[in-house]
């Protein structure tokens, strides 16, 4: 099985474009006034935004993670940019890096650095 997208349903179509271009993400699909999707500008994962016209309920509650091996230079690119942190990059106890914001409706995002701790930290489980 190979992962291939994860959608977000968005409530401003404009509004999220730019800001998933502003953090890097490369357009490769436009059909304005409902979708878009962008390529990730490393790998080959793709992330795609939708309108669907139904309103959104509650607080949005995906959590993207987005690994950035220069994390600290990242994050400061971006700031000059405009983009808001809820949290500047910071050592975790499981062995990331992690910045926080949030994209116009509220997803939570995570850029991290996590080297081989990603795969494999030291409480992995052996492989049989």
């Amino acid at each position: 099985m190979h992962f291939n997208h994860v959608t977000l349903l968005v409530t401003d179509f404009e509004r999220s474009k730019d800001f998933y271009q502003t953090l890097g993400l490369v357009q490769i699909v436009d059909s304005p006034p409902r979708y878009a999707r962008f390529k990730f500008p490393d790998g080959d994962a793709t992330l795609s935004i939708e309108v669907t016209g139904a309103p959104l309920s509650g607080a949005a509650s995906a959590q993207l993670y987005f690994e950035c091996e220069a994390l600290d230079e990242v994050v400061a690119a971006l700031k000059s940019k405009g983009v808001e942190f809820d949290q500047e990059p910071t050592d975790m106890s499981y062995l990331w890096r992690e910045a926080h914001l949030r994209d116009p409706d509220g997803c939570d995002i995570r850029l991290y650095a996590a080297g081989d701790n990603r795969l494999n930290p030291p409480w992995k489980i052996k492989e049989a």
